[in-house]
This record gives structure tokens, C-alpha cells and sequence, in this order.
């Protein structure tokens, strides 16, 4: 019986049958993948207040049953400070009341670098069941990752306001301080956007990290400062953690930055987001597989 004719049992005229939706799948060409990558950033912005109370209770889980909690990273951050500072001072001869308020911001603010770096290698994979159950932007793993060591440092501040007080050092309060700190959180989310999608994609990306990180702490100025190299403080300039550390650290010393360091800053955070977004727009439809 045709579907449009009237069925005399019941009176009742059936619809046309309606066609089931097909979904067609296209590849992304051309600019899309810029524009998706760019979408996925601002739908991750939209969502800040989610990742920043998951990167919260992140903290919360990593220290659930201890007495301290996080404070026993404020704790051995003293502990170091301590031991290190006036052995260090002794052995390379340098006032004590000036290189331990250096080496204490210093050893805070490469903590902080270091557990960016080696978290963000595992920003996706530790991720890997909500990215398979929940469609949601992959910028929001790297933002709470981001907010995670964030809150990780926060807790080592009391360390050098300690020290600073002690030895009555006063910062320098200016502009620069800020776009400093502003320019340390944008980096930190790119480098953990970066070795996100590389350690995803090969599994030896940590240990590779790692064994670089052990190799920069000596090479960048971290324990000594720059000012014991009497020639080719240029060459420091390569290294990309020795500008960075140095718009942050002068202005809160009370020094002055040299004009060569904002340059170099700038330059290596321009490289670096340029790269993580090109990657992570090739990449980002492939991270689902990978993790």
C-alpha cells in the first residue's frame, strides 16, 4: 500500500518517510587548520574557571594524607636555601647578603620551570581518559596544567619574602615587573602546549627533558651569577631560560636589566609560540589517537 494513502482501519495518513541525517566527514585543507587551532585556544579561555579548579584540586589529590601538603615543597625549598647558600657564596667568594637573596629566587623560579617542563610532557597522556569520554578543548589540559605548577610556586613565594625581608633587599617596582611575570605565564603555557603534543606523540620525550633540564640548571646562571663571567656574557643570550630568568629576577634584586635581555626574552617567546601553534594546529586532530 502506497504510504500517502489512508488506511481504512484507523483513518490515519502516514507522513512521507523523513531521510536519516548523513554525516559527512570531510578533511580539514587550507587555512582550517589554523582556524580550528585558534578556536580550540578560545574555547579553552572560556573555560579558565574549570581548569583552574581542576589544576586546584590536582594539588588537592597530590598531597591528600599529608600533614604539610604542599608546604613541604616551601619547606624543602628553605632546607636547600640553607644548605646551599652560604657554601656557595663561600666557595665562589661572593657577599653573602647579595647571593642568597640571588640564589633563592633563583632556585624558586627554575623549580617552577622544571616542573613545567616535565609535567607538560605528560599533559595529554595523564589526561588521556577525559580527552576519550568527554569532547572538550585540548587548551583546557594545558591550562590546568599551567594553573598546577602555578599554585606549586605559589607556595615557595614565602621562601623569598623571607629571605628578601632578612636581608632588606628591595625590589625594584616598575611595569617590567609585571609584563615579566605576564610574559612567564604565556610561556609557560605554550612550552607545556609544545611538549604536550610531543610527549603524546613519542613517549621518550620525558626522559629527554629531564636529562636537559639537569644540563641547563648548571649551564644557565642559576647557582652563580652572570656577573662572574668576565667576557662572553653575550653567548649567555642563546640560552633561552638566561633571559627569561633575568627579566624576572633583576627588577626583584633591585638591579638593572641589561638592554640586551628584553630583546632576546621577546624573541625566544615569539619562536617558541609561533612553533606550538603551528604544531598544535597539524596535530591537534591526531592527539586523540595518540594518547
Amino acid at each position: 500500500m502506497d504510504s500517502m494513502q489512508t488506511t481504512p482501519a484507523t483513518g490515519y495518513t502516514p507522513s512521507p518517510t523523513t531521510p536519516e541525517p548523513v554525516l559527512t566527514l570531510l578533511p580539514e585543507k587550507g587555512t582550517s587548520y589554523l582556524r580550528h587551532a585558534w578556536q580550540d585556544l578560545l574555547s579553552g579561555m572560556k573555560l579558565a574557571r574549570l581548569g583552574a579548579t581542576l589544576g586546584w584540586l590536582d594539588i588537592k589529590l597530590r598531597y591528600r594524607g599529608s600533614i604539610l601538603g604542599p608546604f613541604w615543597l616551601t619547606a624543602s625549598t628553605a632546607v636547600m636555601v640553607a644548605a646551599m647558600g652560604v657554601l656557595y657564596a663561600y666557595l665562589m667568594n661572593m657577599d653573602v647578603h647579595k647571593y642568597l637573596p640571588f640564589l633563592t629566587l633563583s632556585l624558586v623560579l627554575w623549580g617552577f620551570v622544571g616542573s613545567t617542563l616535565q609535567d607538560g610532557c605528560t599533559t595529554f597522556t595523564s589526561a588521556a581518559g577525559l580527552i576519550h569520554s568527554a569532547r572538550m578543548p585540548y587548551s583546557l589540559h594545558v591550562l590546568r596544567a599551567t594553573v598546577r605548577n602555578l599554585l606549586t610556586l605559589a607556595h615557595n613565594i614565602p621562601v623569598v619574602v623571607v629571605v628578601f625581608l632578612w636581608f632588606r633587599v628591595a625590589p625594584s617596582w616598575s611595569w617590567t615587573m609585571g609584563a615579566a611575570c605576564a610574559l612567564w605565564i604565556f610561556d609557560s603555557f605554550m612550552a607545556t602546549l609544545l611538549l604536550g603534543i610531543l610527549g603524546a606523540r613519542f613517549r621518550d620525550v620525558p626522559p629527554i627533558v629531564a636529562s636537559t633540564l639537569q644540563i641547563l640548571f648548571f649551564v644557565t646562571p642559576i647557582l652563580w651569577a652572570p656577573e662572574l663571567m668576565k667576557t662572553g656574557q653575550d653567548w649567555l643570550l642563546l640560552d633561552p631560560f638566561f633571559p627569561l630568568m633575568e627579566i624576572v629576577r633583576t627588577p626583584f634584586t633591585g638591579d638593572i636589566v641589561n638592554t640586551a635581555i628584553w630583546p632576546a626574552a621577546l624573541a625566544w617567546s615569539a619562536g617558541l609560540t609561533v612553533f606550538t601553534f603551528a604544531l598544535f594546529a597539524r596535530m591537534r586532530a591526531r592527539l586523540a589517537y595518540w594518547v
